[in-house]
């Protein structure tokens, strides 16, 4: 198993601008910021007041849309949107590359969507019933389809009407020939925000896609808001009943780019006050701090600065090993976490090392790297994980292993900690969490975060989910009262 596959994947991220000349290369690098959300495939659909230009594409947006790219070239028009994909629903093929692209009654319409729609297979089985013919298994295409099939005239009503009859978290941009359009699911699990460059509206995932092409921050697109660009101007609509917020906690872990501000809070500044609760519910005697890059940094740095214990890069990352990396043998395979980390063993020798990462997943890679600083000479290794632990997986659009491979749905602290054989092992609280996120603690009746990934509360129905507690959960599909 390579690093990649024990970590949580990221999801998606999705980028739109409307009414700039250089909508296209815009595009391309507002994706590139945004590329550690998904590394598997990139595209873009620009109009160019003609017809509609679409390149999508697998690999990185550095080789799909890179200097010089024949697909880039092609991107003409003053008005775009773009996605980068990692899997959640569909598999990694090429039919499932965003944004979709699809020509409806009322004119042509692209959608690039974050998240994960949790009754998606079962719509889709209701609509080939009655004739839909898919090009994809992406869950992004029922939504098209729902369009197609609606009574309504104007486009934001057809795409209203068909994010009403769907459940999960999306955070989503479409183009028209005329419009730009933002969608945010009523419990706002997944980000997206909004900005402005030389007066042209931008969507994006995270504000790191505005700082690379220079855009202001205008403000996040709230939970349940639907934003619609126009030459006229922007418009907010509000079709859902109101939800209380769910933003995903992981976002402050691991998902969003530590220079992003989501919701508000800059994401280094969280995970540094992540390993500041941390060190404060789990100290230890030690020497120094490590933090398992590049991930684990923040946390570690926190962690330092509150226990007072030296920070030093006990461990340095190889930036330049991709995920298709070729493992041609079995030896060659375990050493494959050395391919990414390796020890700086002048560093480690006889030291009691506090090792700091953002989460354990599998617990495949923790030992590994356990053992690794035990090899370069380290006297003891005080493992510090700055999330609670993981005991359900996500269904919102995260690619998470099922809940019998989360080491942490079938073992208790100590027996985690027998199985990497650390010396100590301790998870932040879910209360600590909630405190470096600007909470005084988490309320069990009223959380202000989607957190099922460590509480199992799910707040929107799992309907396509086996066993799903349908009971328990709310809707999206309620009108607004």
């Amino acid at each position: 198993m390579s690093f990649a596959e024990d970590r949580f994947n990221e999801e998606c991220a999705v980028f739109g601008i409307f009414g700039h000349a250089d909508a296209g290369a815009l595009t391309v690098l507002g994706l590139h910021a945004l590329q550690h959300r998904g590394q598997e495939a990139a595209g873009i659909v620009t109009y160019d007041g003609i017809q509609f230009i679409a390149e999508r594409h697998p690999g990185l947006v550095g080789d799909v849309f890179g200097k010089n790219s024949a697909h880039a070239q092609k991107l003409k028009g003053t008005q775009a949107v773009g996605h980068t994909r990692y899997s959640t629903t569909g598999g990694s093929v090429a039919r499932n590359i965003q944004p979709m692209f699809a020509d409806l009654a009322g004119g042509g319409i692209a959608i690039a969507h974050n998240g994960n729609l949790t009754n998606a297979r079962a719509l889709r089985a209701e609509l080939v019933r009655e004739g839909a013919i898919f090009q994809s298994t992406s869950d992004t295409e029922t939504i098209i389809h729902l369009m197609a099939r609606s009574t309504y005239n104007p486009v934001v009503d057809r795409l209203v009407g068909a994010l009403k009859q769907i459940t999960g978290a999306y955070s989503l941009v479409a183009l028209t020939g005329r419009k730009l359009i933002g969608a945010r699911d009523p419990f706002g699990v997944r980000p997206l925000v909004l900005g402005q460059l030389d007066g042209a509206p931008v969507l994006a995932s995270e504000t790191c896609a505005l700082d690379i092409i220079g855009a202001d921050l205008v403000r996040d697109v709230e939970p349940g808001e639907i934003i619609v660009a126009t030459r006229d101007g922007i418009e907010s609509f509000f079709p859902f009943k109101p939800r209380p917020q769910r933003f995903c906690i992981f976002e402050y872990v691991y998902f969003a780019r530590p220079d992003s501000t989501v919701e508000g809070r800059n994401v280094y500044e969280a995970r540094k006050r992540i390993g500041e609760e941390l060190a404060r519910e789990a100290p230890v005697a030690a020497d120094i701090v490590i933090p398992v890059p590049d991930s684990g940094v923040p946390a570690a740095l926190g962690y330092a600065a509150e226990s007072g214990i030296p920070f030093e890069l006990g461990i340095i990352r190889n930036h330049y090993v991709g995920r298709t990396f070729i493992e041609p043998s079995d030896r060659i395979r375990h050493l494959g976490v050395k391919l990414k980390h390796n020890p700086n063993g002048a560093m480690l020798k006889g030291k009691r090392v506090v090792l700091v990462d953002d989460s354990i997943v599998r617990g495949t890679t923790s030992k590994k790297i356990v053992e690794m600083v035990r090899d370069a000479g380290a006297a003891e290794v005080h493992f510090r994980i700055a999330s609670p632990p993981t005991t359900n997986s996500c269904f919102y659009g995260v690619d998470t292993p099922n809940e019998e491979e989360l080491l942490a749905h079938a073992m208790t602290v100590e027996e985690m900690r027998l199985h990497i054989k650390a010396d100590s092992l301790a998870f932040v609280s879910i209360d600590g969490l909630y405190r470096a996120t600007g909470q005084a603690r988490r309320d069990p009746a009223h959380p202000q975060f989607c957190d099922a990934c460590f509480s199992g509360d799910y707040p929107i129905e799992l309907s396509d989910i086996a066993g799903g507690r349908k009971d328990a959960q709310l809707s999206l599909l309620a009108e607004v009262a």
